[in-house]
């Protein structure tokens, strides 16, 4: 029972009001009633035009997950408990960052500070660093002595600090990492082509980043990497090691019209896709969480941050949420 005095959650609008059972009103309610601060914040900032929320807001609440050295732990990225930093939370705050428009300054100054501590000797992240352990962490993230470096962890740190014009000496040999790794891929998995198409995206060099794209796009089609008709999953695998039904659609891969990745779908699938995403949401307001869930609080904390990125998407591909 909540205390005196506590503020009680929003009500559900009234079954007769036309927007209660619009997506955004019923992902509003949805994250009220699950979503951590900073996704509640997030959601102000994206959707609410709230006085109460804006950049600031969000801001403040992602410096909850802030170490002293400069990156983030704290489970931002829920999927990785404890408070050690890693490279994973530190690529999902830049993300944040990037959303609300706050990517550069001494803030980001900091961030490239500790990707430049954290770097194998090739200037490329590992997805996960040996400090993990001893903390809870998921299943399908494996913590090693000696990581590899991976364009999964590297390649949206450099695209999105490219997007935000950031000019750092790390960003040298860590694009050089990336274009050698896309360069290279011949087979893949879906978050891994995820991961090379937000560097892609926001390259400096765009003529070589469209042929990279046109490529990639080719093989992601060749290896069915995409589930091109919702109706027919069974004709698409699920990559080795995901969950069983760990799809991947088009809309996964181009999350807004304008990535490069648009143009490996037809009109059509992307239509298909737009629409079996309009239908994942669930009776509680929220989007589900497709990769294998493996703790119950995690699945909870992720949810919200899948539900924001659902709406976000399709926002900008002008389907109706409000």
């Amino acid at each position: 029972m909540a205390e005196s005095g506590a503020s009680p959650l929003p009500p559900t609008p009234p079954a007769h009001s036309p927007l209660a059972h619009s997506p955004l009103a019923r992902a509003e309610h949805f994250v009220w009633l699950t979503a951590r601060v900073l996704e509640q914040r997030r959601f102000e900032y994206h959707f609410l035009n709230s006085d109460v929320g804006g950049a600031d807001a969000v801001e403040t609440a992602l410096a909850a997950y802030r170490n002293d050295d400069d990156g983030y732990g704290h489970a931002l990225e829920p999927d990785l408990r404890g408070p050690v930093s890693q490279p994973l939370h530190t690529g999902h705050a830049l993300r944040v960052l990037d959303s609300i428009g706050r990517c550069g300054g001494q803030r980001v100054e900091r961030v490239c500070r500790y990707l430049t501590a954290i770097s194998m000797p090739d200037g490329a992240l590992p997805t996960i660093l040996p400090s993990q352990r001893g903390y809870p962490t998921a299943p399908f993230v494996p913590v090693v002595d000696n990581p590899p470096s991976e364009l999964l962890a590297t390649g949206p740190a450099v695209g999105l600090l490219h997007r935000n014009e950031v000019w750092h000496a790390w960003l040298f040999r860590a694009t050089d990492f990336c274009w050698q790794a896309i360069d290279s891929l011949e087979k893949s998995h879906p978050y891994e082509i995820e991961a090379a198409v937000t560097f892609l995206d926001f390259a400096p060099d765009r003529p070589r980043a469209e042929a990279a794209a046109d490529r990639l796009g080719r093989l992601v089609r060749e290896y069915r990497l995409a589930a091109l008709d919702p109706e027919r999953l069974e004709a698409f695998p699920v990559a080795p090691g995901y969950a069983p039904g760990e799809h991947h659609f088009p809309h996964d891969y181009a999350k807004t019209p304008g990535s490069l990745a648009r143009a490996w779908f037809t009109d059509e699938e992307m239509a298909r896709s737009l629409d079996h995403l309009a239908n994942e949401q669930q009776e509680d307001g929220g989007w589900p969480i497709r990769w294998r869930q493996w703790a119950p609080g995690t699945a909870l904390e992720c949810r919200p941050i899948v539900t924001i990125e659902a709406l976000r998407t399709l926002r900008a591909y002008g389907r109706p949420i409000a």
